[in-house]
């Protein structure tokens, strides 16, 4: 009999999932062979709705998703969501009209619920359409990303190649396609339980293609799914009717740490930055992307150097793609602002909505929120540092300044890099000059070759707290060697103008 049950389940009868000891056929879920799968409301018991409006800087902002009984941690992170999604439209896109999210239910089960966003963005620029699929652990009360439906990174890099081709097959040519949470922030499965990606309109290739989707067929996507991936498969592909959940649970913490495509700062095994005998260095680059920051990318990769990309924002808006890249490929990409002025000569007002841009802009382009800010000309006070903290940014100055906007020289700003090197420095470059591009792989050659590891800044520093000042992160020294109250120089404050005292001169891109 056990047997009799086990191969009722598993087998197909006329199109139809059976379960339940064959007692009845599952019905299938609604959706097309190249969509997600929806569910039918009427088959949750009380299913209800969170629905409102929102009209905040001329910005209008329409909300609406299902609500499950017995699901109502589920409810609170959408919200936080879709509140997180339209202040980053509401701060990042230029010309901001209206935003429009409308949530629906494409999996419903005992163990797994997921709820598809559509989202209809109006700018100046016109409409552009696009979707996010979160999923939830009813037993652990945890909301997944897409990504989580993946065997780890590794099964997420092999999804994507599986995409990438096709995506070719389909005629579509995608650009800079990477392997990140902010691009696989819509996966889920059509009634066959085939695994459909879906892409923003322009995300991966011009709007004009509209939005994206791919579909990647059962027997090759099941090898890369996790168990909770594999449990999503299961509940997306039959409906349960007069769905009833039992009470919610609490949800556990750290499971954000292990999302696949979210690409924190983490040291390589090898390097320990706080151990004083390491030889840690970072390399920083500040006011692009530029139009030659590839070839950058390019030499870095060669030395498997990381570093810290201080962005500012009309050039991430030209160079978007570019950033997709620093981050892809495990670079950190922090605020430098959108028009970097003097925030010490700026109300508090305009201070947040220069950092809160760029937050806007790296998150919709990466899935991941900028947690370090460099202040235009290192000029802080403490109005400044309390923005910084609000918005979850710690301030990095640098104790390096290869002065290299002034003196467009690459054999003289490599000099001052590797003569300034030592364990724990901070180096101020900009990726904007092509006499930096050209220096670079003379640095980064002295610097492995003197035995140093290039990482990120927050490699270097390790967690950093929002609003403090950071001029480098040199390990910590003996208790002797402290000043008299103890501090150590990592901690500093720094209320004045930094070293790189260059004019506005400095934001402008390199002629050459």
């Amino acid at each position: 009999m056990a047997l009799a049950t086990l191969l009722c389940a598993c087998s197909p009868s006329d199109g139809e999932n059976t379960g339940g000891g064959g007692e009845q056929p599952l019905k299938r879920p609604e959706g097309e062979p190249d969509a997600l799968t929806q569910v039918a409301p009427d088959t949750v018991s009380d299913l209800g709705e969170e629905k409102r409006s929102e009209d905040e800087g001329g910005v209008d902002v329409e909300i609406a998703y299902p609500t499950v009984p017995g699901a109502e941690p589920f409810a609170e992170e959408l919200d936080s969501i879709v509140e997180e999604k339209a202040d980053d439209y509401r701060a990042a896109v230029s010309g901001a009209e209206a935003l429009d999210m409308k949530g629906a239910l494409s999996a419903a089960g005992p163990d797994v619920l997921a709820v598809r966003l559509s989202l209809e963005e109006k700018n100046s620029d016109g409409e552009h359409t696009g979707s996010s699929t979160y999923w939830y652990d009813t037993a652990t009360a945890h909301t997944a990303y897409s990504t989580e439906l993946l065997d780890g990174q590794k099964g997420l890099d092999e999804l994507n190649k599986l995409v990438e081709e096709r995506l070719e097959e389909d005629g579509v040519e995608p650009e800079a396609l990477y392997p990140i949470a902010g691009l696989y922030d819509s996966v889920g499965f059509n009634p066959d339980g085939d695994v459909v990606v879906e892409f923003d309109q322009g995300q991966v290739a011009p709007a004009s293609e509209g939005a994206l989707h791919a579909v990647v067929p059962r027997e090759d996507a099941e090898p890369l799914l996790s168990d909770f991936g594999r449990r999503a498969q299961e509940t997306a592909t039959q409906v349960t009717p007069d769905l009833v959940l039992d009470e919610a649970g609490t949800p556990k913490d750290g499971g954000a740490a292990e999302v696949p495509g979210r690409l924190g700062p983490e040291a390589p095994a090898d390097v320990d930055c706080s151990d004083p005998e390491s030889k840690c260095v970072a390399l920083t680059f500040d006011d692009g992307p530029g139009g030659r920051t590839p070839e950058l990318l390019d030499t870095l990769a060669e030395y498997d150097a990381k570093a810290t990309f201080f962005v500012t924002g009309e050039p991430v808006r030209e160079h978007l793609r570019t950033v997709r890249r620093e981050y892809a490929e495990g670079h950190e990409v922090a605020n430098h602002t959108v028009t970097h002025p003097d925030l010490t000569t700026v109300g508090e007002d305009r201070v947040r909505d220069e950092l809160a841009e760029v937050n806007g802009l790296v998150s919709r382009e990466t899935g991941e929120r900028p947690v370090l800010m460099r202040p235009p000309y290192g000029a802080t006070n403490d109005d400044v540092a309390s923005v910084s903290a609000e918005l979850g940014l710690a301030e990095i100055i640098w104790n390096v300044d290869t002065n290299d906007w002034k003196d467009r020289n690459a054999s003289i700003v490599a000099d001052r890099a590797l003569k300034g090197a030592a364990p724990g420095a901070i180096i101020l470059m900009h990726d904007i000059h092509g006499t930096t591009i050209d220096a670079v792989p003379e640095i980064v050659k002295g610097l492995d070759e003197k035995g140093y590891s290039m990482v990120t800044v927050s490699q270097l520093l390790g967690e950093t707290e929002p609003g403090e000042s950071y001029l480098d992160g040199a390990p910590d020294e003996p208790e002797d060697d402290k000043g008299e109250d103890g501090s150590d120089k990592k901690d500093e404050k720094k209320d004045d103008k930094g070293s790189d005292e260059s004019d506005k001169d400095e934001g402008k891109k390199d002629e050459d």
